[in-house]
């Protein structure tokens, strides 16, 4: 079947039950929802989440591919009625939509590959903040009502204003919880860097998301090193997994530090790059690790230029530059930290809030006062 069999055409208003059983087996039969419970949207509910959007609520911000429809407010405001999401959020659900629309991120292959990927958000700045999105304990897991439903509104709007329905489009081979929710703040105040929005051009007090397409979150657990060369060594030995995709493509990789773990690097002297620099030299594999088929065709024949003729011992690098290793600092006490592999066929959009005219919003309380 195709896509307009379940979602009808582009823009199409369906009129759906206000009852809560009723409107979730409604969305359910029509692949218009996750398997969870939804929120109706009602055009009050709708409305009340619009109240936190300064422009005009049919305002075209994009295309949505593969359906390639077109984005508004008002559209995606429905999708974060039914995810849960309080009104204050959503500038920053419309944020993320944006940015994984924007061409590096590659949300067509995204949407569409049999690759376990979905997108993280990663929060910064004072308005992510001011709304509750976690960044400490638990940060990637439940009882967070910003990072559960701000997340779970963006893979709404995938689904139903983009078409990414499970089986027509969506072709995961396996898929991943992460496709339900995947959203973060960086943990800024137990950061021994300068955190990521900074790192990327912008004021710490400047909002913003990075989005990328990855895997579920790996463990790295370390609970014996004393110093930043062994948690560095550790999360360099992680990283070095042939079943990656990354090996693959010019792309890019996440790793989460916990706080503890972010602490002993920075003090053994070692800078947000100089750490990058460290994963990169030591993450890399031999190429006598992959399979025969693999080392011989995706790498020998596929890259002649890099390995034609490379014998097995020859290392094959995570990513291709060292700036490729987005690093952040997320979580509470404990050490453990993460790895994010990702698609692979996508790049980090980092993306900053701003105003209908422009400016930068410093609080999402800036955006009251919707136009109709």
């Amino acid at each position: 079947m195709k896509i307009e069999d379940y979602l009808g055409a582009p823009g199409v208003t369906i009129d759906a039950p206000e009852d809560a059983d009723a409107a979730l087996a409604f969305v359910m039969e029509r692949k218009l929802g996750d398997g969870l419970p939804i929120v109706p949207p009602t055009p009050e509910r709708v409305a009340r989440m619009l109240a936190f959007w300064d422009g005009p609520w049919d305002q075209p911000k994009g295309m949505f591919p593969p359906r390639n429809a077109v984005i508004t407010p008002l559209r995606v405001a429905a999708n974060a009625v039914m995810a849960g999401c309080k009104p204050e959020y959503f500038p920053l659900v419309m944020l993320a939509i944006e940015a994984i629309c924007e061409p590096p991120f590659n949300l067509k292959g995204v949407q569409a590959t049999t690759h376990p990927c979905t997108p993280v958000l990663i929060f910064n700045g004072p308005a992510a903040r001011a709304v509750g999105v976690n960044s400490g304990h638990n940060a990637f897991g439940p009882g967070w009502q910003a990072n559960a439903t701000i997340g779970r509104a963006v893979r709404l709007a995938m689904n139903n204003i983009g078409g990414a329905i499970p089986g027509v489009v969506d072709m995961a081979t396996m898929g991943t919880p992460g496709k339900y929710t995947f959203a973060v703040a960086e943990n800024e105040a137990d950061s021994p860097w300068e955190p990521l929005n900074v790192e990327e051009g912008y004021d710490r007090d400047v909002t913003t998301v990075t989005v990328l397409g990855c895997e579920g979150p790996l463990n790295i657990n370390d609970h014996f090193s004393k110093d930043g060369l062994g948690i560095l060594t550790t999360v360099a030995g992680t990283v070095a997994n042939v079943g990656a995709n990354n090996f693959h493509y010019k792309c890019e990789v996440v790793i989460a530090l916990c706080p503890e773990h972010a602490q002993l690097v920075a003090s053994a002297g070692y800078s947000k790059k100089d750490a990058k620099r460290f994963i990169f030299d030591n993450g890399k594999v031999p190429l006598g690790r992959f399979s025969r088929e693999t080392a011989d065709e995706r790498f020998r024949k596929s890259d002649p230029a890099r390995y034609g003729g490379a014998p097995d011992s020859t290392l094959v690098p995570i990513v291709q530059d060292p700036e490729d290793i987005v690093l952040i600092v997320l979580g509470g006490p404990g050490k453990h930290s993460m790895y994010l592999p990702t698609f692979g066929a996508t790049r980090a959009v980092t993306r900053p809030l701003r105003l209908s005219d422009g400016r930068y919003a410093r609080s999402v309380d800036e955006f009251r006062g919707a136009t109709p």
